[in-house]
């Protein structure tokens, strides 16, 4: 008997192995996530958070990080097939 079940958690296709990313930054523009980026590095370099909410705003930072990589990876690729096409 085969167990179709799925209860792994989303990959990322850019990112192999890690998680997906949250909806709402998956829908971000490069410079969206790079502001909320810029707005969870200065709420954490202020401190004054507790314990679990500097996790919270770290995990988030990662994930806009991480953002910002697969738009950049994007150009990235956009930019090496336009130089190979001419």
């Amino acid at each position: 008997m085969t167990d179709n079940s799925d209860d792994s958690t989303p990959t990322s296709p850019v990112a192999p192995g890690l998680p997906a990313l949250p909806a709402d930054i998956e829908a971000l523009s490069y410079e969206e996530a790079r502001e909320q980026l810029i707005g969870v590095v200065s709420r954490l370099e202020a401190g004054g958070t507790s314990l679990e909410d500097s996790l919270a705003l770290w995990e988030r930072g990662e994930a806009l990080a991480r953002r910002c990589e697969e738009w950049l990876e994007g150009a990235r690729k956009r930019l090496a097939a336009a130089r190979k096409d001419s």
